[in-house]
């Protein structure tokens, strides 16, 4: 009885001072800096730190690939890469519907396409402009 006695004393001791420095460490490591304030993160993706660069860089990158065809003209290569990339924004942006996350709004994103999810539905933002220029530069 005695040794038990002894034994919460000293875990009492011992344990109310090591588990608190570790619970402070722990909570300063965890999960900071990766939560969003976002419902829904599809609604503020393309105006994120440096995703247009991404984007410019991500077509060059498949027009280069493309030139490293080696039967293919350059005329061939730049329609390629403007058709590829048409095709592949008017997927992403237009058909496929809902988000990548679970997201707390209730379903009412799960019916909408990126393009409707983008900057809450506001029309003529930045990032809309962009998109909607790129295709006309390319």
């Amino acid at each position: 009885m005695g040794r038990g006695c002894g034994f919460l004393e000293t875990g009492g001791v011992e344990g109310s001072a090591a588990p608190q420095a570790g619970r402070a460490s722990e909570a300063g490591r965890m999960n900071v800096g990766v939560a969003h304030s976002e419902v829904n993160p599809n609604t503020r993706v393309m105006n994120s730190r440096g995703i247009w660069l991404a984007y410019i860089i991500l077509v060059g990158l498949l027009h280069v690939v493309l030139l490293s065809i080696p039967f293919f003209s350059i005329p061939v290569v730049w329609t390629l890469t403007n058709v590829i990339h048409n095709l592949a924004m008017y997927v992403f942006l237009h058909t496929v519907k809902g988000t990548p996350f679970e997201t707390p709004d209730q379903g009412k994103a799960r019916l909408l396409t990126h393009w409707e999810q983008m900057d809450y539905g506001l029309q003529f933002t930045s990032s809309r402009k962009f998109l909607s220029i790129s295709p006309i530069v390319l």
